[in-house]
This record gives structure tokens, sequence and C-alpha cells, in this order.
């Protein structure tokens, strides 16, 4: 993908961008000395059992319905590079090829089901053990599971925005004004795509790309429609973080669950924990920032840890 410059853009624009690049490219290291995972499932069962938890959740929870995360050992950033804010937001060609891309990738993002994960954080929200739940994932799964409640911190690829006029659409009406412009694509191209990313889209050759009809907008028609997604080099809501800020002022305590947490938005929901002094406990299979902060550090896969927690919970 071809780099943004003050040449080409306005120099704040290109700096955004080197700036989101140097997030997507964060290396999350070891920061704490491994734990004894008995030690640190007692630890998170207490917490689980004093209730009022908040649960931080990230794309760990949604790999086992078939959606990848991005820096696991075969996570996307490995073979990919999501596009930034600036990238999606000033570059009409990178956008076509975003939504050519998506157009394919969406028919596995919307047929992906919650699982027993999801399942079981939703339940713990229901018996008392978590109270609210906050996820950087994109998904829809915690709240089609039944959380409740749920802050989706970087929204949910279900909705489209115009960037011109602020219309919002639901993603499936877009997708089926996208077959109407381009009937059989998405069947054909989808036998030449590659890896489907967490953020929807799939890898395609350009050639691919060069076959796309884009749609505009059906309020004004523009074309300059975006996923209401909050993309690297972007700012979250600030009505979201207004409702992150009121979940973790009423947390005893704070899980979190599936997340390397390299991503500002969401450490700094730990950091704002472990300053105010409350214990914080970490289920992931790799490397959190939030280690550091966290009495108890679970290494482990994610799913049948939380089925091991729910069984000593009943």
């Amino acid at each position: 993908m071809e780099e943004l410059t003050s040449e080409s853009f306005p120099a704040p624009v290109a700096d955004a961008h080197r700036a989101a690049l140097r997030s997507i490219a964060r290396v999350v290291d070891e920061t704490a000395e491994p734990q004894d995972p008995a030690v640190a499932r007692d630890g998170i069962l207490e917490l689980l059992r004093g209730g009022e938890v908040l649960c931080v959740t990230g794309a760990g929870v949604s790999t086992d319905s078939g959606i990848p995360d991005y820096r696991g050992p075969n996570g996307s950033l490995r073979r990919h590079r999501p596009m930034t804010y600036q990238e999606f937001r000033h570059d009409d060609a990178a956008r076509r090829r975003y939504w050519a891309r998506s157009f394919v990738g969406w028919r596995h993002m919307s047929a992906a089901a919650p699982n027993a994960a999801h399942r079981l954080l939703a339940e713990w929200q229901r018996r008392g053990h978590l109270g609210g739940l906050i996820t950087q994932n994109v998904d829809g799964l915690h709240a089609a599971a039944g959380a409740d409640p749920v802050v989706p911190l970087h929204g949910d690829l279900d909705t489209v925005l115009c960037l011109t006029c602020d219309n919002r659409e639901h993603r499936a009406g877009l997708d089926r004004r996208l077959e109407e412009a381009n009937p059989g694509f998405a069947e054909a191209a989808a036998v030449a795509a590659e890896n489907v990313n967490p953020d929807g889209d799939v890898e395609l050759d350009e050639s691919w790309v060069a076959r796309f009809h884009m749609v505009g907008c059906l309020v004004c028609g523009s074309t300059h429609l975006k996923p209401d997604v909050v993309y690297f080099g972007e700012s979250v809501p600030a009505e979201r973080k207004v409702a992150v800020d009121a979940m973790v002022a009423d947390a005893r305590a704070l899980l979190v669950v599936g997340s390397s947490m390299a991503v500002m938005s969401g450490f700094r929901v730990a950091l704002q924990m472990h300053r105010s002094g409350r214990p914080i406990g970490v289920i992931n299979g790799g490397p959190s920032r939030a280690d550091a902060k966290a009495p108890f550090r679970w290494r482990t896969r994610i799913t049948p840890a939380l089925e091991e927690l729910d069984a000593a919970l009943c």
C-alpha cells in the first residue's frame, strides 16, 4: 500500500498516519514473571466470586468463532497490515480496495456465531460475577450472545457510516446494494481470496479490485462510506469513553480476557484500575501489556479456561 506523505497529503494527516503505523507495529513483550497456572486460576476465581468485576475482551475471545486475532501466533498482523484511518479517509484507491475485499470477507464475518466463551461471559453477567463488559472486537458476537451491558469500544462492522453526511446504514443493506452492482463478484472472488482478517476484509489480488463497482450513500450519494468502527489512527467516540469510565467507576476488579492490550484505548482501562488499587486478572494465550499490573496472570487458551472457571463457580 502506498505510504501517505506530507507531499501528497497535509502534514498533520501524514503524521497521524505514521503514528497509527507505530501502534499497529507495537510488539507486546513479556513484562512479568510467569505465574503458576493454579495460582492464577484460583486468584481469578476469587475475583469472580466477589462479583462486580469489569471484563475487557479482545480478539482472542472470537478465534473459536473462526475470526482470527491480530497478534497471536497465527495472528493476521503476520501477513496483513490493517488500513489506517488516514488512508481510508484521504485515499480514494485505498478505500475502494477495502470495500472490494470487505464485500468478499463479509460473507465469513456475517456467518460467525458466538462461541462458548461469549456465552459464558454473558451468563456470568446474568449471575452477577461480572458487571460491565467492554469489548475491543467489532464482530458483535458478545451482544449476540446476550451480554448486557456491553460497550463495543471500537464499534461494530454491522453498521456503515457516510463520512460526508453522517448517515448510517445497516451493513446487510449495503451488501444487497453491492450485490446488485457486482452480480456474481463475491462468489467468484472468494475462490481467489485468502485470509479473512479481523477487520472484515480478505486478501484479494488487485485484478479483482479493478473489477469492483462501489455504490453511494443512500442520502447524499457519496462513496465515502466507512464501516462504523474505530480504525488505527482514529479516536474512540466521546460517548463510548464516557460509558467506559462509568463502568470503571462501578467495578471492584478487572478481568482481561483474550487481549494483548496493545492498543491504548483498551490498556487505559487497566491503567485506571491499577492506579486506584483495584485487582486485575488476565487470561490470555500470550503476553499482555496489563501483565505487569495484574496480580493474576493465567497464560492459557481462552474457552477451556472459562469453562474450567465456570465449573468451579457453579
